[in-house]
């Protein structure tokens, strides 16, 4: 039986850091957490369209800030900065904090695991066949440097008068054991007509030193 661990949590603390960074004292922490939930599934929602990365989420007294890595910053920031002021506006109904949103960006879409999930999640909407998708991320993340990618699809690749199955595609070394190799990851689900398609990316980037 196979010993599985997520790449972002194994390397948490060691060349990774913390997506929410903050503390508390053991009353407020529930609240928080779920304060933190919800800011990321609004987030989610909202900011699909601008090619969402990551959402970092920082505490400090009575102030959040949130900082959003996009590969569209214009969506979010909108006409002199008035984007940012309705997701404040909308994000207060979630938390009561001063709230400080922080747009970055994305300069290689096509390195960005989460990024890469999300193309093949629209290329399949669109009935292009799972393997050329796949084949077209692949060369389009080895054209951009990237040293190694690995991509995982499965589900009902064929129709819904199929059998489910899954398809792997590789490119060069993905070292998925090895702390210091900094591996991008992401799994979505793809919510097909016929039902639910699994996609998972990994990227390898390169070694990063141990701190």
């Amino acid at each position: 039986m196979g010993q599985k661990i997520h790449p972002f949590g194994f390397r948490l603390g060691i060349t990774k850091d913390w997506k929410s960074r903050w503390t508390s004292s053991r009353k407020d922490f529930p609240r928080l957490l779920f304060e933190d939930f919800k800011i990321r599934q609004f987030l989610d929602d909202k900011l699909d369209i601008a090619g969402l990365k990551s959402i970092d989420i920082e505490r400090s007294v009575n102030e959040v800030k949130i900082t959003v890595k996009v590969s569209k910053p214009g969506i979010v920031i909108g006409r002199s900065g008035a984007g940012i002021e309705a997701l404040e506006k909308e994000l207060k109904g979630i938390t009561s904090d001063k709230l400080k949103i922080t747009v970055e960006e994305i300069k290689t879409p096509e390195m960005e695991a989460a990024l890469v999930a999300q193309y093949i999640c629209r290329q399949l909407k669109r009935r292009i066949p799972a393997r050329r998708v796949a084949n077209a991320a692949i060369n389009t993340a080895v054209d951009k440097g990237v040293k190694g990618i690995k991509i995982q699809i499965k589900g009902l690749l064929s129709g819904s008068n199929t059998i489910a199955r899954t398809e792997n595609f590789k490119h060069g070394p993905v070292p998925l054991q090895t702390l210091r190799a900094d591996i991008d990851y992401a799994q979505i689900s793809c919510k097909l007509l016929f039902g639910t398609v699994g996609i998972k990316v990994w990227i390898y980037k390169g070694e990063e030193e141990i701190k």
